[in-house]
């Protein structure tokens, strides 16, 4: 993979996603998705803070027009997850952490002969933010795989 254009590549995503700051979703009852700097950085960093390669990286900045399209477009969103973390908040001009729910909507299209999956997510009651784009073409998820099969098997039941 050719590296010389990430800097330029950075840089333009950059722009364009400083320029949306929120978009509706019809999918999540036309609730507005936010563009803040946790959706950007998680295009460039893993969870735990480490960067991520630079060809994902490009990779994801390429796919981050797509993923904008899908999120103002789609009508049902095809994955759902629900966890509970711990939560980092200011309060009393202190930082605490304290348990909450962790919600994440996959919304998948094809654009261009590619499946994307762009995930939005929710930190306890807070605004719905744009999280990540990913290339979706394989299931690494068991109960993807599970929710797939058991769809396959209830058609061939009608």
């Amino acid at each position: 993979m050719d590296f010389s254009q990430y800097h330029c590549l950075k840089e333009n995503t950059s722009n364009f996603y400083n320029q949306r700051e929120c978009v509706r979703c019809p999918a999540l009852n036309n609730d507005k998705v936010h563009f803040n700097s946790e959706g950007f950085n998680h295009l460039i960093y893993k969870g735990d803070r480490s960067e991520r390669d630079k060809g994902v990286q490009m990779m994801k900045f390429k796919l981050f027009p797509s993923a904008l399209k899908i999120i103002g477009l789609s009508t049902t969103y095809q994955e759902y997850d629900e966890e509970i973390k711990n939560i980092r908040k200011k309060k009393y001009k202190k930082i605490i952490f304290e348990s909450g729910a962790v919600k994440y909507w996959g919304l998948v299209a094809i654009i261009n002969n590619t499946r994307v999956k762009a995930v939005v997510r929710q930190i306890g009651d807070g605004q719905k933010h744009f999280w990540s784009v990913i290339p979706a073409w394989k299931k690494c998820h068991y109960r993807e795989i599970k929710f797939i099969s058991n769809a396959f098997g209830d058609m061939e039941d009608e």
